[in-house]
């Protein structure tokens, strides 16, 4: 008769939880350094820095890259540079809460597209992970950020929502066809300049007065980000986009963490949602087996 095989994480699988660990870790870092400079300079500083250490380390890998890799890293870095323009645009009229509640759709969203442009469907299993794990995403954020009007700031951060959907799917798209340094450097490089040549556009100065403290996080971050988005290029390879959706979906459990050990505390729905969100991953995995 069938039965349920136990859940297992691969090495590839292993390195997206960590990964999404460190990313969790981040955020108290980032608040801090948003008092000290703007989003604009400081996402472009630190994709523009990780470019670079990417740049030194595998130098001679680069000078093999062909118009395909370019390409690829391109169409990455320009949709993840918009994910990222269209939350920070949002985050100007809408609470960071509020924020966090619409961005999570793109958990929902990843299998969806998933099935509509790679013809991969999603098991369904992978929808009941999904399903979990929206549910959670939704109770860290907080029910009463699914009420009240819905203006610009709104209709962006929706936007971005999709937008970082499409990332994954780009992401899983290319996997395994292209040169895997040269893809992330692009991607990289891409975003971090269109981030710096919008300063002017928004309106956004160099923060003179604390220009070194900014420059000097944002080199950090930017090694921890080369890190992070190397090995999400690697690891999608061989995971499919809605299985690295669930695992991503566990960053705000690590944020919410971290962010524990700087003084925050999380409410008992936020600590449910948490565990939800680990429930979902776990769920994603459970297989049928015939004895």
């Amino acid at each position: 008769m069938p039965r349920l095989s136990i859940p297992t994480l691969r090495r590839q699988e292993l390195a997206l939880v960590v990964i999404t660990m460190f990313w969790g870790g981040t955020f108290p870092v980032i608040h801090y350094t948003l008092t000290l400079c703007g989003p604009f300079f400081f996402v472009g500083c630190r994709f523009v820095m990780a470019a670079l250490a990417l740049g030194l380390c595998f130098r001679k890998t680069l000078r093999e890259a062909t118009p395909h890799d370019v390409f690829a890293g391109i169409v990455i870095g320009v949709v993840a540079f918009l994910g990222y323009f269209l939350q920070t645009y949002g985050l100007q009229t809408v609470s960071s809460s509020r924020s966090a509640f619409l961005t999570a759709l793109y958990v929902p969203l990843v299998p969806i597209m998933q099935w509509l442009f790679l013809r991969r469907p999603p098991t369904f299993m992978h929808w009941i992970g999904a399903a979990c794990a929206f549910a959670g995403l939704l109770l860290m954020a907080g029910p009463g950020n699914m009420d009240g009007a819905f203006g610009r700031g709104e209709t962006a951060t929706l936007c971005s929502a999709v937008v970082f959907a499409g990332e994954i799917i780009a992401i899983g798209f290319f996997a395994g066809r292209v040169q895997l340094q040269c893809v992330t450097f692009t991607q990289l490089l891409t975003a971090g300049l269109l981030s710096l040549l919008l300063m002017p556009v928004a309106g956004e100065a160099v923060p003179v007065a604390a220009l070194g403290q900014s420059l000097a996080t944002a080199f950090g971050l930017g090694m921890a980000t080369a890190l992070i988005q190397l090995t999400m290029n690697w690891a999608q390879r061989s995971v499919s986009p809605t299985r690295a959706t669930l695992i991503y979906a566990s960053e705000p459990v690590w944020g919410g963490f971290f962010g524990r050990l700087t003084g925050d505390r999380l409410p008992l729905p936020a600590l449910l949602g948490a565990a939800c969100i680990v429930a979902g991953v776990l769920i994603s995995e459970w297989k049928r087996k015939k004895q």
